[in-house]
């Protein structure tokens, strides 16, 4: 099993593909990793041999910033905002959309499920 920056390619998917599952390679990084290398990109990930897979590995350590690195710069960034107190930061705080989407109707994934009305009930009469 091919293992590249901490993870677990799929085995059973095009090797183009594959290494997507890595946090911070879409596909158009992942078709230049594969032309620099020259792997050929509809090899499955399980036909890789030892000489490809340490090829892979070079070129995405000498070339991306990937994974924990990537999450840790990405976190980094969002703190800084947080700490300016800019409006993005602001609505990173508040957990609210930050890129202007509408939060009248929408936004249920980033708001969570909705709060509800409390209802007052009114004292039994005895």
């Amino acid at each position: 099993m091919a293992r590249i920056a901490g993870v677990d390619l799929p085995r059973s998917k095009r090797i183009d593909i594959a290494l997507t599952s890595i946090f911070g390679i879409g596909r158009v990084s992942a078709q230049k990793i594969l032309d620099t290398t020259g792997i050929e990109h509809s090899i499955k990930a399980q036909d890789l041999t030892e000489a490809q897979v340490s090829s892979l590995r070079e070129a995405i350590d000498g070339g991306f910033t990937v994974e924990g690195d990537l999450r840790k710069e990405v976190s980094m960034h969002i703190k800084r905002l947080v700490d300016l107190g800019t409006y993005k930061g602001i609505r990173h705080r508040k957990n609210l959309p930050v890129r202007g989407q509408r939060t009248s109707t929408n936004a249920r994934t980033r708001k969570g499920p909705k709060k509800g009305s409390v209802s007052v009930r009114k004292k039994d009469s005895k």
